[in-house]
């Protein structure tokens, strides 16, 4: 059965924080737009990889957690009723001679757009995978790369592997609600905060935690559901350690994915635009947030908001070259403030 074709004026690519504005944005100006993302849920990596620790640069909001931004974001969008397909990739984007764009999810869907905002941060996020063998069948079950609830991990026996900042946070985060909490890490050395570094320590003189050095080797368990690890020290010795939930943090590999096949200008794997329209080389296609470069970038949540904004109105006009865009306040415009249900 061929699916429909679904007609729209934008198809933002990436549901983070900036394409979530971005439907904001463009709403205003009175342009529909569909979202894709690889991801089964908003947010991007705010979401993915840090749902509940606190940032402290978004203005007006001295500290929100990554989850909470996205959902107050959602709630902005959703005057302008945006749809979402999560579980999708796109795999096609190409011009059509009338300047709009046929686009193709890996799902099967098609999309026919009046313009296209690329917004997918710097591409897919992967964990970087220990080399341990047959750790996938494990994974889902007992072995974690990211934390995306913390109430699923109460009552553990919880081996956090690596020596970074996510390892780090996370050993002081869980530990409290971790039925037994052991950090293992090749070195003594960390590539963390010292303060975090100081707090696990503390942990462990506190007998609150174990810290081992050394490497997984290999892992024991049935079904996908671990009882325990084979470690090897650096002295060489083979020791077993309990544990019914692993967490690998051995940081995260960005992949361009099907970005790259598009017929769009890249350096270095990003995106180079403008600072006026934030537009890429080709006309009708704009990219915003962490994929994109231009002289002074700064990768800041704020900053992409700010791209939001100056690409909606130039989104505006490509799709309506006629249109006689004014500038409005959302403060003092009727208008606008009927599009968002508050007049």
């Amino acid at each position: 059965m061929t699916q429909e074709t679904i007609t729209t004026d934008v198809v933002i690519i990436g549901a983070g924080p900036v394409g979530l504005f971005a439907v904001f944005e463009l709403g205003l100006l009175d342009l529909k737009c569909h979202l894709v993302d690889i991801l089964d849920k908003p947010g991007g990596q705010c979401a993915e990889l840090y749902p509940e620790k606190p940032i402290y640069d978004i203005p007006g909001l001295p500290v929100v957690s990554g989850q909470e931004l996205t959902d107050r974001l959602m709630e902005q969008a959703a005057p302008f009723h945006p749809e979402y397909h999560y579980n999708e990739m796109i795999e096609e984007l190409r011009k059509n001679d009338d300047g709009s764009f046929h686009l193709k999810t890996d799902g099967g869907i098609t999309f026919n757009a009046k313009a296209v905002v690329i917004a997918a941060g710097g591409g897919s996020f992967q964990p970087k995978k220990p080399p341990i063998p047959g750790i996938e069948a494990y994974e889902g079950k007992s072995v974690f790369y990211s934390v995306k609830r913390m109430e699923d991990f109460r009552g553990k026996n919880i081996l956090i592997s690596g020596g970074g900042d996510s390892a780090l946070d996370w050993t002081i985060n869980l530990e409290p609600i971790a039925n037994s909490m052991q950090l293992i890490h090749r070195r003594d050395g960390f590539r963390a905060a010292p303060d975090s570094v100081n707090k696990m320590h503390a942990l462990v003189d506190e007998g609150k935690m174990k810290f081992h050095l050394g490497q997984i080797t290999e892992l024991h368990g049935d079904n996908g559901q671990l009882t325990g690890v084979s470690v090897k020290g650096n002295d060489g010795e083979i020791v077993q350690v309990e544990c019914d939930t692993l967490l690998p943090f051995f940081g995260l590999t960005m992949k361009l994915g099907p970005i790259a096949d598009w017929g769009i200008n890249l350096h270095e794997n990003l995106i180079p635009v403008d600072t006026e329209k934030f537009v890429t080389d080709v006309d009708g296609i704009y990219a915003i947030g962490d994929i994109n470069t231009y002289p002074g970038k700064l990768k800041l949540i704020l900053s992409g908001f700010h791209e939001a904004a100056l690409m909606a109105q130039a989104a505006k006009r490509y799709i309506d070259p006629e249109a006689k865009v004014t500038f409005q306040y959302t403060t003092s415009s009727t208008s606008l403030q009927k599009k968002l249900g508050v007049a």
